[in-house]
């Protein structure tokens, strides 16, 4: 038997987002991993120990933990049970953050305005983006995020509606694309490409761009195992922005 104190952290653990119960579950899961409280080589709890503490299907756990052993998070040994496995190599990557926290990190205020919001056909870019077909319907959002009142960020995102599906009922007056994508789909993998490009007209007007003034463009993937989730472009003023990254080298 697993430890009682393990099961009721990752009860606690678990969200009451809308969202799929097995994502809820691998959410919980793959946060009580990266928090520490569940260590390498450590026992998790069985599928009977999940089902009757959580209160959900078997159908649902055996799926959560299927797609965590298939993504790395765990081990799974026939006759024996399911382990937390060790963390693999990975190189530096830059980071996904919430813009939002961003700014109140920097003792700013953060507020934003939605330009558009809606479900529409994927161009074939979008389509090989998000690993659909072309003409496949996707959610769509541009929204303009500002810091104490000045535009910073330009956000055209397109979203996976299999992964996020209540993507257009949320209020993103209230919060981020990028608090209701982490909560939907946990985020296991990211995709950086930067860019210098010349803002349109339209864009400059958004961001209250001079003529002459380029602006900084990330193209962002990211995956929840092996789907992805959303390709967003983000638009920075290259007069008021910049990237920072850091690493470490360890002999």
């Amino acid at each position: 038997m697993v430890d009682q104190q393990t099961v009721l952290q990752l009860a606690a653990a678990m969200s009451d987002t809308p969202a799929p119960i097995y994502l809820r579950v691998k959410q919980a899961i793959i946060s009580q991993i990266r928090a520490g409280h569940w260590q390498p080589h450590q026992r998790v709890p069985s599928e009977s120990e999940l089902v009757a503490e959580l209160g959900v299907s078997r159908m649902t756990i055996n799926r959560a933990l299927r797609e965590l052993t298939s993504e790395g998070f765990l081990i799974r040994m026939q006759g024996v049970g399911t382990f937390v496995a060790e963390a693999k190599a990975h190189t530096a990557l830059l980071e996904v953050h919430n813009i939002a926290d961003e700014i109140a990190g920097r003792g700013h205020r953060h507020s934003s305005k939605i330009l558009q919001l809606k479900a529409r056909p994927a161009s074939d870019e979008e389509a090989t983006a998000l690993g659909l077909a072309p003409g496949q319907q996707v959610f769509y959002s541009q929204i303009v995020h500002y810091e104490n009142d000045v535009p910073v960020q330009i956000e055209d995102r397109c979203v996976n509606p299999s992964i996020a599906p209540d993507y257009m009922k949320q209020d993103f007056d209230q919060v981020t694309p990028y608090i209701y994508l982490t909560q939907a789909a946990p985020l296991t993998a990211g995709e950086h490409i930067v860019e210098a490009v010349i803002p349109t007209q339209q864009e400059r007007e958004l961001l209250q761009l001079d003529a002459q003034e380029p602006g900084l463009v990330i193209h962002r993937r990211t995956w929840s195992g092996k789907t992805v989730v959303t390709s967003a472009r983000l638009l920075y003023p290259g007069s008021r922005y910049q990237l920072f990254g850091r690493f470490t080298n360890q002999v």
